[in-house]
């Protein structure tokens, strides 16, 4: 397992934070990354709703003074529903928020491949591309509200939990269990109880393999995605295709820990105007895909709907522009029939890939290519 890490790692140069529970998964990634001699930090999210809680976050506070990394840890408030969803964008606006402040240039989180399968398999069953089925990236680049980039690495994406199991028993590390993967009221341990730890028991390299090949096709397919902007929790994205319009409107969701339906799939392919889990509107217009938060209630003066009407900005998209303070003007200019993305103040970035960050899944499907 180390020898393959060791690509990952090479590119931790920089200021590192580990998404870090205490858990099984996270636990080994702390260790190999001291093995490593990575320099890093600790994030942690105290949920509080098992009773370990505060006894998980004390250990991983003294663990953290032992080998003198600094410890950021956050309390969540309650959530009523969509405590999954809830719990996700919580912790991403936690982790952005101190790789804002603190400089962080690249954020690790301990996913592997039972992980990843278990996405394959949700996905699966709703009817999902290839995009969707090949779900999380060995590496990708991610950009905060503020406009600041960061690299998200996922170095133990095609290690199974088994090995990981392994790696922390061979050196009597320990770590905690966490009681709620074994509630079958959430979809992925269903899933994963009744046929994903068999297949893996049995198929690992097998499913190694195929994720493998996924990442290559999706490869290919992102080429079908242009450039993109951020302006806020706006996205605009050029399209190189119709088809490619679902393909993006999934990625920029899946962040925010929404998961589009097959249906709203082929009506986002349509054209269509919609606005998904009640919160996002998405538009597709002359070439660009529109995302943003959907914004109701919002009276625009007069002069600004015809400004974004001339604009091509569509309807839905025009209350969050009015309600952040947005020009409209900045965010895109009309050449002929076409909209281009208009250059502005903020650096060119992209929600798929980056020319400064690519050489990292190359070399990595490199390594793949020896094994």
């Amino acid at each position: 397992m180390k020898s393959f890490l060791e690509p990952c790692f090479s590119f931790l140069t920089g200021k590192n934070l580990l998404a870090f529970s205490h858990g099984l998964d996270s636990t080994a990634l702390f260790h190999l990354l001291l093995e490593n001699g990575i320099d890093f930090d600790i994030a942690m999210v105290n949920y509080g709703v098992r009773e370990q809680a505060e006894e998980e976050v004390r250990a991983a506070e003294e663990l953290a003074d032992r080998y003198g990394l600094r410890a950021h840890i956050l309390r969540a408030p309650k959530w009523e529903s969509n405590f999954e969803a809830e719990a996700r964008r919580f912790r991403y606006e936690f982790f952005e928020s101190l790789i804002e402040r603190y400089g962080y240039e690249t954020l690790l989180t301990a996913h592997q491949l039972d992980d990843r399968l278990g996405w394959f398999l949700m996905r699966m069953i709703r009817g999902a591309g290839t995009m969707e089925l090949a779900g999380m990236e060995v590496c990708s680049v991610r950009q905060t509200r503020a406009g600041r980039s960061y690299r998200l690495l996922r170095p133990l994406l095609r290690q199974s939990r088994a090995q990981l199991r392994d790696y922390l028993e061979g050196r009597g590390i320990s770590w905690f269990e966490d009681a709620s993967n074994a509630d079958h009221h959430y979809e992925r341990n269903r899933l994963a109880a009744e046929f994903g730890d068999a297949l893996m028991a049995r198929y690992a390299s097998g499913i190694r393999r195929t994720f493998d090949y996924l990442d290559r096709d999706r490869r290919v397919l992102l080429g079908e995605i242009g450039e993109s902007r951020r302006f806020g929790d706006l996205w605009i994205v050029k399209l190189q295709s119709p088809s490619a319009a679902s393909r993006a409107a999934d990625r920029l969701l899946k962040r925010e820990g929404y998961l589009l339906s097959a249906a709203e799939r082929e009506r986002i392919e349509r054209g269509e105007s919609l606005v998904v889990g009640r919160r996002w509107a998405v538009e597709v217009k002359e070439g660009m895909l529109y995302l943003a938060p959907y914004k109701r209630g919002v009276t625009m003066p007069k002069s600004f709907r015809e400004l974004c009407r001339r604009l091509g900005i569509p309807p839905k998209i025009r209350p969050y522009l009015y309600a952040e303070e947005i020009d409209p003007s900045t965010l895109i200019k009309k050449t002929g029939k076409r909209g281009i993305l208009q250059i502005t103040q903020r650096p060119k970035t992209s929600a798929f890939a980056e020319d400064s960050f690519l050489d990292c899944n190359d070399f990595l499907e490199s390594k793949r290519d020896k094994e």
